[in-house]
């Protein structure tokens, strides 16, 4: 009997026999009705307009010059302001250890816990995601002692703002523990390890050359939410009298809104442009999107 011209020729295997053909689709598929189509571009202006309308806002309302004229005097007096200028300093002072913080506690516990105790892993989330069921306010509230007893017997560390990377740490946790737990997911973890112990390799090295380049993708998404997160907290860091970046932009709103708006509109710009480079500029995002395509069904 011959085949149906309708269905698609199995392939040669390299190996000898034949490749399992995909069946099609018979057809370029259901056409999607007029009703659903605007229903889709009704959401999706909505979101947009959502999420965009506030900062063409903000831009019109920190440009704003002298008789209905345009200026960009806002954004050059950021750099002029001593206290906005230190307040941004240390905010990504905080951030950059907070980062190495987090990623110093949580990726080698999490690949401790996969390839040695498996059963602790559901115990490591539950802690990693506990920060969530807290306010700000609580969590401030019960470590204001501590940094009290900081401030009077540790000296100027203890009276530092770059203290505030403990709290922040405590806060990231959960956002990083599922960015870097979504990467272990796409790897055997297990095999990797065992493999590169029996080369000689210690763990310090086989967590640094071998797991980590696998998961760049998940450490950067972590990177990013810590980085977001500590440049946009203000209810601890107010609190406890640091003057970090939104605290800054508290007071500065009080005396000169335009520069406090066109500082909030820069932060926000930066956040994005440090989502846009992990996206499309880190290590394998090509490799990703070309694997996507490939694993996309023919119509």
């Amino acid at each position: 009997m011959t085949a149906p011209e309708s269905a698609p020729l199995a392939a040669a295997a390299p190996t000898g026999g034949a490749l399992v053909a995909r069946p099609g689709r018979g057809g370029r598929g259901r056409r999607r009705s007029p009703l659903t189509t605007a229903a889709r571009l009704a959401i999706l202006v909505l979101v947009l307009g959502y999420l965009i309308l506030p900062l063409f806002a903000m831009l019109e309302f920190s440009t704003r010059g002298d008789y209905g004229s345009r200026s960009l005097e806002s954004f050059r007096a950021i750099l002029d302001d001593p206290d906005l200028v230190d307040g941004i300093t240390t905010s990504l002072e905080i951030a950059v250890l907070t980062v190495f913080g987090m990623l110093l506690l949580l990726v080698p516990t999490m690949v401790w816990t996969v390839v040695r105790v498996p059963r602790m892993r559901r115990v490591v989330e539950f802690l990693c995601l506990l920060p969530l069921a807290f306010p700000a306010i609580v969590i401030v509230v019960g470590i204001a002692p501590i940094y009290q007893w900081m401030g009077r017997n540790l000296g100027a560390f203890g009276g530092s703002p770059l203290t505030l990377a403990f709290i922040d740490i405590i806060l990231v946790l959960p956002y990083a523990y599922r960015a870097i737990d979504s990467g272990l997911r796409t790897i055997d973890v297990a095999t990797l390890a065992d493999a590169s112990r029996s080369l000689g390799a210690g763990w310090p090295r086989t967590i640094l050359e071998v797991i980590v380049p696998n998961i760049r993708g998940g450490i950067l998404s972590a990177a990013v939410l810590a980085i977001a997160l500590v440049l946009g907290e203000y209810t601890i860091s107010s609190l406890l009298s640091f003057h970090t970046l939104q605290v800054v932009i508290y007071l500065l709103g009080k005396r000169d809104p335009f520069v406090s708006v066109a500082v909030s509109l820069s932060a926000l710009i930066f956040a994005f442009v440090l989502l846009y480079v992990m996206a499309h500029f880190a290590p394998g995002a090509g490799e990703r999107a070309q694997r996507v395509l490939e694993e996309e069904p023919a119509a």
